[in-house]
């Protein structure tokens, strides 16, 4: 018989459940008691007349009738999603919080500033905190809705639970101390930083896959990953901690200018890091239909998904081309 009036509550804690395959990481992830969220998933297998888990001492596994109501459920939790929007009390949808994690110029901000032209009535507000690993996992959670970052260095298991777009292979460059005896150099040669401890986030939890993407960049090269640093927010501290420990930052070419460093674009091969668009799966939004179109008419018009040729990218990107 088919069920009626599946409350849309049950449908969210089921894939909560189904996408972690923890109770426990599920019900925090809603803000829920453990208790609350088993006993809803058993509401929603008593209305459908079936399992949905395998649950043992171990593990957590979906049924199959549980791998056939994932999909479902999840474009019935985006379609409520949609009728809020629509017919919400202001009878416009929600506000989206996009994360572009440094308030300063970036990809992500040229891709929020055109988003805005193209869905004035949609209001995009911007937050700035560095790192797609936490921001990833804020996401997933529901505290916010669209980041930018190096997707494919996230964990399997969170990269999972997000879609992607591909924005752009973004240059990289280096942050170097004034006095340096690079910073003369209009550019700078990877080779050049051999004996050089770069600093790239080590330590951060906020900052996991820009990490990774540096020890990958580094290896071989003879430039070793500097230890872990004080997190500095804003500029004066910046360069407080950057004068103290005297390393080199790895950044993008459009990373925001420092005082007391010198910024410089990398050569030989350019390194590239390939930066994409997250946001939660099922999710949708007019606003989030307006950042999707401005960043993929951007990459068209000004080529930022065209590597130049014997640039670098990480090995695990599955498209592009390879390098090191």
């Amino acid at each position: 018989m088919m069920p009626r009036d599946v409350d849309p509550r049950l449908l969210r804690g089921f894939v909560a459940a189904a996408e972690e395959l923890h109770f426990t990481r599920a019900a925090a992830r809603l803000y829920v008691a453990q208790q609350a969220l088993s006993r809803d998933v058993r509401r929603l297998e008593q209305s459908l007349d079936t399992s949905l888990f395998v649950r043992t001492t171990r593990a957590v596994e979906l049924t199959p009738d549980g791998e056939r109501l994932l999909p479902l459920a999840r474009r019935v939790l985006r379609a409520h999603e949609e009728l809020a929007a629509a017919f919400g009390a202001d009878s416009g949808p929600r506000a989206l919080l996009v994360d572009l994690n440094t308030d300063g110029p970036s990809t992500g901000r040229h891709v929020l500033e055109r988003a805005r032209e193209l869905a004035p009535d949609c209001e995009l507000m911007a937050r700035f905190e560095s790192g797609l690993t936490h921001a990833a996992a804020e996401i997933a959670a529901g505290r916010l809705d669209v980041s930018f970052g190096y997707a494919d260095g996230l964990a399997p298991a969170l990269r999972a639970r997000l879609e992607q777009a591909p924005v752009r292979y973004e240059p990289l460059a280096v942050l170097l101390p004034e006095g340096h005896a690079l910073a003369a150099r209009a550019a700078v040669r990877l080779d050049e930083l051999a004996g050089e401890t770069v600093y790239a986030g080590a330590g951060n939890p906020r900052t996991v896959e820009w990490t990774g993407l540096a020890r990958e960049l580094f290896a071989g090269r003879g430039i070793e990953v500097a230890p872990p640093a004080p997190v500095a927010v804003g500029k004066e501290e910046f360069r407080r901690v950057m004068v103290k420990t005297g390393h080199p930052v790895l950044a993008t070419v459009d990373f925001l200018d420092m005082p007391g460093c010198v910024k410089r674009p990398l050569t030989d091969p350019v390194p590239l890091s390939p930066l994409s668009m997250v946001w939660r799966k099922g999710f949708g939004h007019p606003g989030l239909d307006a950042l999707r179109a401005a960043a993929t008419g951007l990459a068209a018009d000004r080529g930022w998904l065209v590597p130049p040729p014997g640039s670098w990218t990480p090995a695990r990107l599955t498209q592009g081309p390879g390098g090191g």
